[in-house]
């Protein structure tokens, strides 16, 4: 008897993965079920690959490139994951690819495969510095032209590195460096009744 986990179930999705196990073999690095959903992790080299079995393969049929993200890891040697969400509108079943990768090191443009990849592939070196080989145009897609760094990064300062406004006199848009307004203020943590040493401006009144 399976267990329900929404449209699917424990026993289709093992029966998914001994699929891709079969297939795949030692291209397959990881596995794991949880929560209704099954995720794999390949060689970032090979995805072009592997994600073509997966969309042509007709126990699979994975044509639908639902979305393709980035997760920063900075702790590992391999800092990122990128996450591919694929769907099969055919077995109605969904599944989870990740490919891991450094800041230097390109993941193979799989704009081939899916042509919407282009988009989110653009997401990710914009959010996060990933570089993707062979994509057609790999630019910026949501930061401005001009704009350093990359803000999904976990290590990318809350106040960004520069600051745009309009200048009146030049009549356009400039950038500066961050100018912070007021001096980030020292606390000692303390309550303040007890941190506190003598009285407060309006602490007389308490005793006329």
């Amino acid at each position: 008897m399976s267990v329900e986990t929404g449209p699917q179930t424990v026993e289709a999705l093992e029966d998914m993965l001994a699929t891709i196990e079969a297939k795949l073999g030692d291209l397959l690095l990881e596995s794991r079920i949880a929560h209704g959903e099954l995720t794999i992790v390949v060689p970032a080299s090979r995805i072009v690959e592997v994600l073509t079995w997966l969309r042509d393969e007709p126990a699979m049929l994975f044509s639908e490139l639902v979305d393709l993200c980035g997760v920063d890891w900075p702790e590992r040697e391999q800092r990122f994951d990128v996450v591919y969400h694929l769907l099969s509108l055919h077995h109605n079943q969904r599944l989870r690819v990740k490919v891991r990768t450094d800041e230097h090191t390109p993941v193979p443009s799989v704009t081939a495969v899916y042509p919407t990849a282009g988009w989110f592939e653009r997401e990710a070196w914009d959010m996060f510095g990933i570089l993707f080989s062979d994509h057609p145009d790999l630019r910026r897609i949501l930061t401005d032209y001009g704009f350093e760094g990359h803000p999904l990064r976990k290590d990318f300062p809350l106040t960004g590195y520069v600051e745009v406004r309009y200048d009146d006199d030049q009549k356009r848009v400039v950038y500066e460096p961050v100018k912070l307004r007021q001096d980030f203020r020292n606390f000692d943590f303390l309550s303040p009744w007890e941190g506190l040493q003598g009285f407060l401006p309006g602490d007389e009144k308490a005793t006329s």
